[in-house]
């Protein structure tokens, strides 16, 4: 699911497609062939530049903000191939101290971002530089953001006809029948059918390494002989990959919201563990509402705010409010709130007022936006592409329903949601690539920041620990009894004394710290008229 996808293994989960490994138990290294493709498209791409200008209406991006295109190979084991453009934006640095007008801030180069995904647009991300959490970084660097292929107008990628993606209403069984997984089943596979056929020879070559080497191409076509990179969610993993790929090419690097980089957990384990993490942080937010029931009147105790969840759920099943917001885009918009406090109160509040007999709120919150139909259909096929090519999948149904069904007893808010993400995966129809083990040693990589909340749930906290033991010489800052997904620029003045500290003056702890959590939502008062959709969850 995105964000990435993850979880803590529960009982033996079998890979039952898994590539043998090379003796030592090591996954093989990427090939020379495209070590050597990668080193020959960054000179290219250092020779011509980005040549960046007015952005295109298609961008909906404001006058300050500049576009360009980078060539990249398809494949970069053929790198005088087939080329592909990737969009950039940019922001060029301000030099400008907030805290003191007087004093022209130093560039420091390029600082690029990704958001994460697979299937996420950074394209956006220059337009934080307007915020006060981003206006120090903003003094100094060039805020880059970029379309990886695959995304927007970078290679687009579909596997379905987005007219048809976002049919709706939906239903979401926590626990489903055997005619309705023979049903998804037959989606699944058609799903995947449709990405072979769409994509063509081309499929195979949309992967994280892909990813990686293409950020390596970006950081030379920039101006940049060592890469300053924030990557968040996913960003963390092909960030980790180009730390271990490229390590001498790293200035700064921060992996906000990590995930889990173990060749084992990759992608399959993952999200068994994001499944099961987001149980927990469903029973976060149903103990928030809990004591807020004064504002919301959804009940006094978790267990009764779920109850009022369920008859929600269960009446929209009967009959969809709008006739658009059925059980599954019930779920889909209290998903998002697993992923963001911000969204506590508007959830809360349109349950409420549904169950009350306003189904408006709802409906505005979590019914289908058709005008975003394209631009969903295509992340979810970049998302999909990306994870089925990079590992092996279970490719036996009994294996995913064995390991599910166990999980759903426990964990039922997300799993078969999960489930129905990824299973096109199981009949995938591109080559599976072999995991890297990321990992560097001791002097290789320049020190690294880590960032993780600590009840994560689309990036559980255990992933955070693994990168940090992976890379050596890396800092972990943790934001204890918090849950909110990506935490860097956000409102936590500790966490942001951290990042400052290290992008601007290259400064860490020791080896790890700790910040207190954020201040918690307050309850949203009725009759507001501040309204949340539903975001990019996935």
């Amino acid at each position: 699911m995105r964000a990435p996808a993850l979880f803590t293994a529960a009982g033996s989960l079998l890979l039952t497609t898994l590539a043998a490994a090379p003796a030592g138990g090591a996954p093989a290294a990427p090939g020379a062939a495209e070590l050597h493709g990668t080193a020959v498209a960054a000179a290219r791409a250092g020779t011509a530049g980005v040549r960046f200008g007015a952005c295109p209406a298609v961008e909906d991006l404001p006058d300050g903000v500049q576009c360009g295109t980078v060539s990249v190979p398809l494949d970069y084991a053929r790198p005088d191939g087939r080329q592909i453009k990737l969009t950039v934006s940019r922001v060029r640095a301000t030099h400008k101290d907030p805290h003191n007008s007087k004093r022209r801030v130093p560039r420091q180069g390029a600082l690029v971002y990704n958001p994460g995904g697979p299937g996420g647009s950074g394209m956006y991300f220059p337009l934080v530089g307007a915020l006060p959490e981003w206006k120090r970084l903003a003094s100094a660097y060039d805020l880059v953001g970029y379309a990886p292929r695959g995304v927007g107008r970078s290679a687009p990628l579909s596997c379905t006809d987005p007219k048809q993606y976002l049919k709706a209403p939906t239903q979401a069984p926590a626990h489903p029948s055997q005619s309705y997984k023979k049903e998804r089943i037959a989606q699944a596979k058609a799903y995947a059918r449709g990405c072979a056929k769409r994509a063509g020879a081309a499929l195979r070559y949309y992967t994280s390494l892909n990813n990686a080497r293409d950020l390596d191409v970006l950081r030379a076509a920039l101006g940049e002989r060592k890469l300053t990179f924030v990557g968040a969610s996913y960003g963390t993993y092909f960030g980790a990959l180009y730390a271990t790929l490229f390590p001498s090419h790293v200035r700064r690097m921060v992996f906000d919201a990590a995930v889990n980089p173990d060749p084992e957990q990759v992608w399959y384990r993952n999200n068994l563990d994001q499944s099961a993490a987001f149980e927990e942080r469903w029973a976060d937010f149903r103990e928030w509402v809990a004591r807020h029931d004064d504002v919301y009147g959804l009940g006094d105790t978790a267990e009764e705010v779920l109850r009022s969840y369920e008859k929600a759920a269960a009446r929209l099943a009967a009959q969809p409010a709008g006739g658009k917001v059925g059980p599954g885009e019930l779920q889909g918009a209290f998903l998002s709130a697993g992923y963001y406090d911000d969204y506590w109160p508007h959830r809360a509040q349109a349950l409420s007022a549904y169950l009350k007999g306003d189904p408006k709120p709802l409906i505005q919150q979590a019914g289908p936006h058709q005008e975003a139909a394209k631009e969903a259909e295509n992340s979810n096929a970049v998302y999909t592409a990306v994870e089925c090519n990079d590992a092996s999948w279970p490719t036996d149904w009994k294996v995913w329903d064995r390991d599910n069904t166990r999980l759903a007893r426990v964990a039922p808010f997300e799993t078969w949601d999960n489930v129905w993400m990824n299973l096109p995966c199981a009949y995938w129809l591109a080559p599976r690539q072999q995991a890297l083990d990321v990992r560097t040693g001791p002097g290789e990589l320049p020190p690294t920041l880590i960032l993780a909340a600590e009840r994560d749930a689309a990036a559980p906290y255990a992933g955070a620990l693994e990168l940090h033991r992976r890379l050596s010489g890396s800092v972990l800052v943790t934001e204890r009894d918090a849950g909110t997904h990506g935490i860097a620029g956000g409102p936590n003045p500790c966490v942001n004394g951290y990042l400052d500290a290290y992008l601007l003056e290259g400064r860490l702890p020791e080896r790890r710290a700790a910040c207190a959590p954020r201040p918690e939502p307050g309850p949203k008062p009725k009759g507001s008229s501040r309204k949340a959709t539903v975001g990019p969850a996935r």
